[in-house]
């Protein structure tokens, strides 16, 4: 911080007369008009024309800005010379200050910020120094000194959305978008410079899954490729300089510029980058002196196109929400739109998704023909990067929209090439609309015409005048026929009416969990037939005996997996329907989709969709080791899949059985989570001889043979522990004296794992394999990663959503310490 001279004279002659304990006060006092300096013990209130903090320059103020048609206050710093006033800065954007509310300068708790009823609504952090005073800098910088000058804390190492010239981000450092233009809570995108992992040392762009903080797929990295011997290119410092370039410095003293062009003199112009609402991240300037009429005007902004850029990701709903397409208007900014039969879930955020205007019900398809009840409305170039249920080829353009049309889960088909056909259900994820990268596809997407729920005969579809005719043509001859007698027209009327009562309570009864959760409701003679009479069993386990199936859907057949429970409680048919429900609610890439059920007297069967690659066991323990990227890529998925089951979806779900033989993997290597939610379907008998139905031995966490009363989703969690080793090493986590070549330590995975990791020799663990060697970084936190899940002490284990977190090197992952430290003690 510079003191002009004169001012600094003045200041040695005051300290040397008065007391040292006062210097400070002497300091704001003297020259807090000319410096920005705020003592200890000044506060600013939030009220019409409240007091604000300025820098020596005017440029920047602080203090609180009311909210467009609110009487909330929002406590911020920014751009005081120009018309707009741009917030660069802001403090309480979870928790709004009423009028009324007040933000003080303390000595022990920085800055605090209280409502009227003295409640605190957010300081700056809690001190271990005592603050002196406050600055309110010309950079735009707001910082808190001790008696020392030396800065506690300071606006620049707690970004919001915004960064400005002469500030500098570290590895680890993080700016979050806002909500939307007015919303200033955290929004779902985040700009990162990452401390750790492969992607160490590079900015990235993401989204995250509120209200959480897991990070989905990057769709923006910027930074060098840096290998295990060589990180002098390795990113160090994320630097915007006072003349308004921004770039990352490297290691090795370099460069990595992000800022376009060459931009007009920093004498004259403002400058920021600033992280907007839809996930860009773009840098502007604006001339310094104002007429009235200046805008922000943008100098370069990354992603090129978000909409397209989105569709590279894996995770995560996109810039749009669900259900929407994403659009680049000439302004290159995206804009949002819902499908015809859809509108927005609140008509006030047009990014915030769309839901469908009427409640599709299959059995109500089953009453009528389709082609009465639905359009297929034609979208050329748009595009869904939500996982397929199902993938048709060869298959037609005409086909596909018809299998679309007689499939009642079906919402959007896309045609590719008049060759292949994708099918999707709701809901949507990452839709975008894009003329130059999109061509050769064709969407179709089901609308419905009418929403009519109850079939009238006497009242026919407009437009269908055919089926009116023969429905005159019926009741005419009905009506000639019975015209006879009075007494049989009405006793043939009232059976008439007994008959379609009695069915529709029949269907009610049978089916009444299927209205809720959209699956199909078998017969048990369906499924016989179906599996050729259980003919082809696909494995068996813990829960059941899976078979081969084929269903026949319009002229299509389509494989199944249908997996027969073992036998169930006599009184457990709603608490069956209840879980059924609960598991036909769930939907996520990663778990393997269930299609329908059957409850018919003692026959409990589940109807699942059919996976070609078949089970995690069979690809990681065949006669060829796959690849390390693969491995990864199938890791990754399992993580993913658990997160949903524990923390994402509507009802938690713990697994209990997490192995090999339960991951299967589609066509293209995702991993698929199955027999999820099983558990509560079977007899929960605590004996010793139950234990197989509640977990395998091996892959079963240690308090399932302790009796404990609790018993948690980290269960799930060491089981994942050990199907991770597995899957870095390319060995069961129990191997029999011959395929260890008799070395007892080798014998137990978990064990020998943590061996190879305390001795170093993770070459060994993955038996020299060169892939995974030249990884050699994520190797080793993969592995550390899996003995943190292994712990016998459930309280040490991480949650998946941390698992996950781990996984992509988004936080750090300590060394672990021995899962089981009695054993050592025992055997020392």
């Amino acid at each position: 911080m510079a003191i002009p001279q004169t001012v600094f004279s003045s200041l040695l002659v005051l300290l040397v007369l008065l007391p040292i304990s006062h210097h400070v006060d002497v300091v704001a006092q003297t020259v807090g008009s000319t410096t920005g300096l705020i003592p200890v013990g000044r506060s600013l209130d939030a009220m019409d024309n409240s007091s604000i903090w300025l820098s020596p320059s005017g440029d920047f103020a602080f203090g609180f800005r009311q909210l467009t048609n609110t009487t909330d206050f929002i406590l911020s710093i920014w751009y005081d010379k120009i018309p707009d006033r741009t917030i660069v800065w802001h403090a309480n954007g979870e928790k709004l200050a009423p009028l009324g509310s007040k933000v003080e300068l303390t000595s022990d708790r920085g800055l605090l910020l209280t409502d009227p009823q003295g409640e605190v609504l957010w300081k700056s952090h809690t001190m271990t120094v005592v603050v002196a005073y406050g600055v309110m800098e010309d950079t735009g910088n707001f910082v808190l000194e001790d008696g020392s000058f030396n800065k506690v804390w300071e606006s620049f190492n707690n970004p919001t959305d915004t960064i400005l010239p002469t500030q500098t981000m570290e590895r680890g450092g993080v700016i979050s978008s806002r909500k939307s233009m007015t919303k200033f809570s955290e929004g779902r995108f985040r700009l990162r410079f990452l401390r750790e992992g492969n992607e160490e040392g590079k900015l990235v762009l993401n989204t995250v899954n509120l209200p959480s903080t897991q990070a989905n797929d990057a769709y923006y990295i910027k930074g060098d490729n840096v290998g295990d011997s060589d990180t002098s290119s390795l990113g160090r410092l994320l630097v915007f300089n006072e003349s308004g370039y921004l770039y990352i410095l490297k290691e090795n003293g370099e460069n990595t510029t992000l800022t376009e062009g060459l931009l007009p003199t920093a004498k004259n112009f403002y400058f920021r980058a600033t992280l907007n609402f839809v996930g860009v991240f773009t840098q502007y300037y604006h001339p310094r002196t104002s007429i009235g009429n200046e805008s922000w005007i943008p100098v370069w902004s990354i992603p090129d196109n978000i909409c397209t850029a989105i569709l590279r990701t894996s995770t995560g709903i996109g810039v749009c929400g669900l259900n929407s397409v994403c659009k680049l208007n000439q302004a290159k900014r995206p804009t949002c739109e819902c499908l015809k039969g859809f509108s927005l879930i609140d008509p006030n955020d047009p990014y915030g998704g769309c839901k469908q205007d009427y409640v599709p019900r299959c059995e109500e398809d089953e009453l009528r023909y389709k082609k009465d009840l639905y359009n297929m409305e034609v979208l050329r170039n748009t595009f869904w990067s939500s996982a397929a249920y199902t993938c048709l080829s060869p298959f037609t353009e005409g086909n596909c929209k018809n299998s679309c049309l007689q499939d009642c889960m079906c919402v959007v088909a896309m045609s590719v090439g008049d060759y292949t056909c994708l099918k999707m259900m709701l809901p949507l994820v990452r839709g975008t609309s894009n003329m130059s990268t999109m061509l050769g596809i064709k969407t179709f997407v089901k609308v419905r015409k009418y929403n009519l729920t109850i079939p009238d005969p006497y009242f026919p579809i407009p437009g269908n005048e055919t089926v009116g005719k023969n429905q005159d043509s019926l009741i005419l001859s009905g009506s000639v026929l019975l015209g006879c007698s009075l007494l049989v027209n009405f006793t043939l009327v009232g059976a008439i009416f007994l008959s379609f009562y009695r069915k529709k309570v029949d269907k009610t009864k049978r089916n009444g969990s299927v209205l809720e959760m959209n699956l199909r409701c078998f017969s048990y003679q369906e499924l016989v037939d179906a599996t050729n009479g259980f003919k082809e069993e696909l494995g068996r386990g813990s829960f059941g005996i899976v078979y081969k199936g084929a269903i026949k859907a319009s002229s299509d057949n389509v494989l199944v997996a249908v997996k027969k429970l073992n036998s169930l409680a006599q009184e457990s048919e709603k608490e069956f329907k209840a879980e059924v429900n609960i598991i036909g609610k769930t939907h996520h890439k990663n778990l393997a989709r269930l299609i329908g059920f059957c409850d018919e007297r003692q026959q409990r069967l589940l109807v699942y969709e059919f996976l070609s690659r078949g089970t995690l066991a069979c690809f990681l323990f065949g006669d060829s080791k796959p690849n390390w990227k693969r491995r990864i890529q199938v890791a990754f998925g399992i993580a993913r899949g658990l997160l949903y089951l524990h923390e994402e979806c509507s009802n938690q779900i713990i697994h209990c059985d997490i192995k090999p033989q339960n991951i299967l993997l589609d066509e293209y290597f995702n991993a698929r989570i199955s027999d999820f939610g099983l558990a509560k379907l079977l007899k929960m008998d605590q004996s010793q001889t139950q234990t197989t139905i509640r977990g395998t031995r091996g892959y079963a966490a240690p308090e399932w043979f302790m009796n404990m009363p609790n018993i948690t989703a980290k269960i799930d969690v060491y089981s994942f522990g050990v199907v991770l080793l597995e899957i870095i090493c390319c060995r069961r986590n129990v191997e029999t004296d011959h395929n260890c070549d008799g070395e007892e330590d080798k014998r137990i995975l978990t064990d020998w794992g943590y061996d190879c990791f305390q001795g170093g020799a993770l070459d060994a663990l993955v038996d020299n394999d060169r892939e995974a060697m030249n990884d050699r970084r994520k190797l080793e936190r993969f592995v550390k990663i899996a003995i943190w899940c292994i712990q016998e002490d459930p309280s040490l284990r991480p949650s998946m959503g941390k698992v996950v977190q781990m996984l992509e090197g988004v936080v750090h992952v300590p060394v672990p310490p021995c899962p089981s430290p009695f054993t050592i003690t025992a055997t020392s």
